[in-house]
């Protein structure tokens, strides 16, 4: 890029930046007004001037209430569409006559105006973030009406595909010393165990057997997309509580031997869809295992988010197929208040853990996918289910969605692509034998294997 390139860039970014503030209240814009604005921007050839368009219409956007962003979807949806003229003439042409040319004007006339539209918006100061929090709005709208929004969301998920990369995202550590703003945002997004409060989040932090690592977006540096947090143990933990002790004996970090990913958490509703938890896992696992070389096993402590209501919308001839033992299970868990009897709660032991297996081994989508969401993520990423623990996670949130279970995946590094690659082509679920010997009929298993 020459010197002068560089000046012009670097002038039009700071007008803009002075322009497009923050400071005062988006102005409000009429549909037809950023309709019009929204098609000069994508016809516009002036980089400074669009920028300046862009910033324009994004505020614009902000500004809309629910009516008006739904009625501007709609706009996008109808008038950022493809020509279907036009691309029945060219897809006639490429037909007739295949070749290079034929087949680059198919691909420019099948492109919906909507993408070019979405990437000069991205020019603006803060373009990646708003654009962000444009498709966070348009998720409800698009699950009422999923055949007009559906392209919309589609033209969107494929950009965000592209600009969300793994190759620009950065691994940084979040740790006591971590600026406060990046901290509060750790707080609110914690999806998996909630952080009360700045106590709470420093026992996640400080002491020498935890770790917290977040990927970061260069377009938004200060603001984590997903973000891990690992406790260092001696052992695999059986409770979600074991690890959340801020009572416990702190480990040094070189007496450790595993690593716990105890919660996995995304930031942004925006950009759902748009995987980065296997590359964080993944990466996190590797650094760890270079800087503290007395780690040799690194898994998860997961909750079991579908598990209630899968169990809870049994047909009445599968209950009735089901063995003794999670019959009773069944019958102990419909009693009020079960979880605080320890009598109970070991009665339900047996059965709860066998329905467990079955959840996890056979109960599949149309797909023939697993049901459990969590399973599908971490299966997909080439993990293994290694236990199922009774009661690892008491918790209200814990019992309301799955009874108190949870479970460990293990992520064995060097198998990791190998049941990766068995996972995407037949979905085959990586299972340890204290798993499958859960099933009825199966045996094998040992209590410590299952917990």
């Amino acid at each position: 890029m020459s010197r002068v390139s560089l000046l012009s860039d670097l002038l039009s970014s700071i007008g803009a930046r002075s322009w497009f503030s923050g400071e005062e209240a988006p102005r409000s814009l009429e549909l037809t007004e950023l309709a019009a604005l929204c098609h000069r921007l994508v016809s516009s050839p002036g980089e400074a001037t669009g920028v300046r368009m862009a910033a324009e219409i994004i505020n614009g956007v902000r500004a809309l209430d629910e009516k008006g962003i739904k009625r501007f979807f709609h706009m996008l949806a109808e008038e950022f569409a493809p020509d279907p003229v036009k691309l029945a003439e060219a897809a006639t042409a490429y037909a007739a006559e295949p070749g290079p040319e034929t087949l680059g004007v198919l691909q420019r006339i099948a492109e919906p105006p909507r993408q070019e539209l979405f990437r000069r918006l991205n020019l603006a100061p803060g373009g990646t973030a708003e654009l962000v929090k444009l498709r966070e709005r348009l998720l409800p709208l698009c699950r009422e009406d999923p055949a007009r929004l559906g392209p919309v969301d589609k033209d969107l998920r494929h950009l965000f595909q592209s600009w969300f990369n793994r190759g620009f995202l950065m691994l940084r550590p979040i740790d006591w010393n971590t600026p406060a703003s990046i901290l509060e945002k750790i707080i609110r997004y914690e999806a998996v165990h909630a952080i009360g409060n700045w106590d709470a989040l420093r026992q996640r932090l400080q002491p020498a057997d935890r770790r917290c690592f977040a990927f970061f977006h260069p377009s938004i540096p200060d603001d984590p997309l997903i973000f891990v947090e690992v406790a260092l143990t001696d052992e695999i933990p059986v409770s979600i509580a074991s690890v959340l002790d801020s009572e416990r004996n702190v480990l040094a970090p070189e007496e450790a031997q595993t690593a716990v990913f105890y919660s996995i958490s995304n930031c942004h509703k925006g950009l759902a869809s748009v995987s980065f938890g296997s590359f964080l896992i993944k990466q996190v696992a590797e650094d760890l295992k270079e800087t503290i070389p007395s780690l040799k096993t690194f898994v998860t402590l997961s909750p079991v988010p579908g598990f209630a209501a899968w169990l809870e919308g049994l047909p009445d001839e599968l209950r009735e197929r089901l063995e003794p033992a999670e019959k009773r299970t069944l019958k102990v868990i419909g009693e009020n208040d079960w979880y605080a009897d320890p009598t109970k709660v070991d009665e339900a032991r047996q059965g709860m853990l066998s329905l467990a297996a079955r959840y996890f081994l056979r109960a599949k989508r149309s797909d023939g996918q697993p049901q459990d969401p969590v399973a599908r993520f971490h299966l997909g990423n080439g993990a293994m289910l290694n236990r199922i623990m009774h009661m690892g996670d008491p918790s209200p949130r814990g019992l309301k969605q799955a009874y108190g279970l949870m479970v460990n995946y293990l992520y064995d590094l060097p198998r990791v692509e190998q049941r990766h690659e068995a996972y995407a082509a037949d979905a085959e679920i990586a299972a340890s034998r204290g798993v499958t010997g859960l099933l009825p009929g199966r045996s094998g298993h040992t209590m410590k294997d299952v917990a």
